[in-house]
């Protein structure tokens, strides 16, 4: 029995993960072992393995996760029950992000028992921490420069679900969002999907605009992330040259406000995706001889400028 959230010291560091995961098979050690296994999942190199070829184990994991659902509807969640529900998703994050496991696991189409966290509209803290716990599963996987990867996301319900957590999440939730959608649209096939019809394009494009417009100075942490990721984003879609008027319309001239600049200022990739969205917003077709990084700042239409 794991007692004290200690499994016992052994010479051999595989066998106390293995120690570990069998206490997530018996109800009386479950608690403890994921709360072990998830605060020392970056210390255990092989941990997405076994848990994923462990008989029974990721059933485990889906129940805990499963068993949640009930009470998120019904507004019945308690702080040990979000914490256990978060320590499985954070296991799944474990084995999304391995090498050896991502694929069987996006095979399995495991990302859709996330759904539901994703799909809450409510920014209470519980909620909010399901939330960004989900998140970070999908991010995982949407880091990796994978075909397979981004074909299954695009397959799913995930790029409507950003979409719905980058506009009801608090500022971590937004920015994992928002830097997910920014990876799909960065593969040509994401970008394809995006433009593919017409109300999708909108909605990613007046989604991105309502987050720029209800930016929080206050979260000093994440902001600047968030706002390269939204940079990324309207990049990605200012290359689509036939759209490219309409996006000049979606786009909050506040994101080009020395403000946000100077946020993004110790960012010079960040800095230089600004730059260039300037250019290719812009209609003259002399714009990209302001937009070099020797070039002194340069206002635009609006009386903003971009150092």
């Amino acid at each position: 029995m794991v007692s004290s959230a200690v499994a016992p010291a052994t010479s051999n560091p595989p066998a106390r993960v293995r120690y570990l995961i069998r206490g997530l098979a018996s109800e009386e050690t479950r608690e403890q072992s994921l709360d072990v296994l998830c605060k020392n999942r970056l210390a255990y190199d092989n941990l997405a393995v076994l848990l994923w070829n462990s008989f029974g184990i990721m059933s485990v994991l889906l129940k805990i996760i499963t068993s949640v659902y009930r009470p998120l509807l019904s507004d019945g969640l308690t702080e040990n029950v979000v914490t256990q529900v978060c320590n499985a998703i954070a296991l799944f994050q474990c084995v999304a992000s391995h090498p050896d496991t991502r694929i069987p696991f996006i095979r399995a189409t495991m990302p859709v028992y996330l759904y539901p966290f994703l799909n809450t509209m409510s920014n209470e803290r519980s909620y909010e921490c399901l939330r960004i716990t989900s998140l970070g599963v999908i991010g995982s996987l949407a880091k990796v420069e994978d075909p397979e990867v981004i074909e299954y996301l695009l397959s799913t319900q995930i790029f409507p679900s950003c979409l719905r957590c980058m506009e009801v999440g608090k500022t971590l939730s937004r920015t994992v969002s928002t830097f997910i959608i920014y990876r799909i649209l960065l593969s040509e096939k994401g970008l394809e999907y995006c433009f593919v019809l017409a109300e999708r394009y909108l909605s990613v494009s007046q989604c991105l605009g309502k987050l720029v417009e209800n930016l929080s100075e206050d979260d000093a942490e994440n902001l600047p992330q968030l706002l390269k990721n939204i940079i990324g984003c309207y990049l990605r879609l200012s290359e689509n040259e036939r759209t490219r008027p309409q996006l000049s319309s979606y786009v909050p001239w506040k994101l080009l406000d020395h403000k946000y600049a100077n946020i993004v200022r110790s960012d010079p990739e960040a800095l230089a995706d600004l730059r260039q969205l300037v250019c290719n917003l812009r209609t003259s077709k002399s714009c990209t001889t302001h937009c070099t990084d020797d070039q002194p700042a340069s206002s635009d239409s609006s009386g903003s400028s971009i150092p």
